[in-house]
């Protein structure tokens, strides 16, 4: 099955020699300008938001980038790419098993990826009867009565989202039928749950009920947490003076900015806590914020500048060699 190609570099502004670092800044600059809770227009940006997050959850992990940039000839933007067959290839998420649709065979919307990624990195939805995911068997002709499969894939959330809660909508399109469910995203909700809809995988035969639906959480990337457990963690950026001197500044949360103290003294790479500021738990209590600082120091210094720097040097006794 053909996919429309996706251009992840086009989608992040970058080009194709772009470095790791580059690649990371320009996805935190889009990823603020269209993040849905500040865009103005939400369904525009929310389309915007999930095109970034695929390009960046490929262009930002080097596995993921290697295997892009392997396709090679594909690279035309707006190709229709097809998958090499074979466990070796990519043709390992395909939307359907092969041959023509049959009353079992199904595509599912809502993860946030696009079919080309699944057809590139693992397929959205697996289908079976529960208890194994396939089949039940040993009925004699006259029980000939099946639950219906059930369908599991994944459904990509915001943090936002995963704080407070939300409900989304999810498409299922069967050979015979289209679909779409609500689904309630509860406050809490963790990295690789699982999110049950009874009744709403594939339907049963000879008055089998029907299957059951399974959405695996995805953590949406942000463009400024890194998630760890219920954790999250925030790389912030000082002048050397306020690491010397110590300082106050303003740094975001999920609910809003707050300001820390930095201590005079403070070392790159150093962590400070922000209790309270991280993920829902579900028992109800929350993860932490972890600042991580990374001391910046100016690309260029005027003259003046120059000179206090050399003047520091001369009063300054510490050596950081012995």
């Amino acid at each position: 099955m053909a996919v429309q190609y996706k251009d992840y570099y086009q989608t992040l502004g970058v080009p194709r020699t772009a470095s790791e670092a580059d690649i990371k800044k320009s996805f935190r600059k889009l990823a603020r300008e269209f993040h849905p809770d500040v865009a103005k227009d939400k369904k525009k940006s929310e389309e915007k938001f999930k095109d970034i997050n695929e390009a960046y959850e490929v262009l930002g992990d080097p596995a993921k980038r290697k295997k892009y940039d392997e396709l090679g000839a594909n690279w035309k933007s707006g190709a229709e790419f097809r998958p090499p067959p074979g466990p070796g290839g990519f043709g390992g998420g395909q939307a359907f098993r092969g041959g023509q649709p049959s009353a079992e065979d199904f595509e599912f919307g809502g993860t946030g990826f696009s079919s080309f990624f699944e057809q590139l990195f693992g397929s959205r939805m697996k289908g079976g009867a529960a208890g194994g995911f396939g089949r039940r068997g040993n009925f004699s002709p006259e029980e000939q009565v099946e639950r219906g499969n059930d369908i599991e894939g994944d459904i990509m959330v915001s943090l936002e989202e995963a704080a407070r809660g939300s409900v989304r909508t999810v498409n299922i399109r069967h050979a015979d039928r289209n679909e779409s469910h609500q689904v309630r995203i509860p406050a809490g909700v963790s990295e690789g749950q699982k999110l049950r809809l009874a009744g709403r995988g594939e339907s049963g035969s000879g008055g089998g009920g029907s299957g059951d639906l399974y959405l695996n959480v995805r953590f949406a990337k942000h463009p400024d947490f890194e998630v760890d457990g219920h954790n999250l963690v925030y790389e912030l950026d000082i002048a050397p003076w306020e690491a010397a001197l110590g300082a106050e500044i303003s740094v975001p949360t999920l609910e809003g900015r707050v300001n820390i103290k930095i201590p005079a003294g403070t070392a790159s790479g150093q962590k400070l806590r922000v209790r309270g500021r991280g993920l829902l738990q579900r028992a109800g209590a929350h993860g932490d914020l972890f600042v991580v600082i990374k001391i910046v120091f100016p690309p260029k210094i005027s003259d003046a500048q120059k000179k206090l720097w050399e003047q520091l040097a001369h009063e300054s006794k510490f050596n950081p060699r012995d």
